[in-house]
C-alpha cells in the first residue's frame, strides 16, 4: 500500500470510529501522542477517543511526505469532533506519522491541534 492510501485509509477510519480499522494501520507496538490524552499505546488512545466521540468528520487539507526520503508523513486536515456530552469543536489538526520499515503501517503519531478552546468541553464530558 503507498503513503497516501494509508493515510487515506486512516482519515476514513477515523471518520467512522472504526477502531479495528485504525489499529491495523499501526504496528503493535505503535505510541500515540495526543495533547489531550498524552502519551500512550496507540491501541489504547484510539479506544478512548472513540469512547468519547459521538462523531467525527475529517477534511484534508495538505499531505507533508517525506516518505520517499525518510519514514514520515503529516497530514493537515480539519477535524469536526463531536464529544458524547454534544458539544462539538473544529479545529485544525497536524498528525505527523513516522512509518515502519516496509511504510505499510505507522509506528508513531504525534498530534498537533490548539487545545485551548476545547479543553474545559472535554473535561466536562469525561466526569
Amino acid at each position: 500500500m503507498n503513503t497516501e492510501a494509508l493515510c487515506k485509509r486512516y482519515l476514513n477510519a477515523l471518520d467512522r470510529s472504526d477502531l479495528s480499522a485504525v489499529c491495523s494501520l499501526f504496528t503493535a507496538d505503535a505510541v500515540a501522542h495526543s495533547p489531550l490524552y498524552g502519551v500512550r499505546p496507540a491501541r489504547e488512545f484510539y479506544a478512548e477517543l472513540f469512547a468519547d466521540t459521538n462523531r467525527s468528520e475529517t477534511t484534508l487539507l495538505n499531505v507533508f511526505d517525506s516518505s520517499a526520503n525518510g519514514s514520515a508523513v503529516a497530514l493537515h486536515f480539519r477535524y469536526v469532533w463531536s464529544l458524547k456530552s454534544g458539544r462539538a469543536a473544529t479545529f485544525e489538526c497536524v498528525d505527523v506519522f513516522e512509518l515502519s520499515e516496509n511504510r505499510n503501517q505507522f509506528t508513531k503519531i504525534v498530534i498537533i491541534y490548539d487545545t485551548a478552546h476545547l479543553r474545559a468541553d472535554f473535561e466536562t464530558s469525561r466526569r
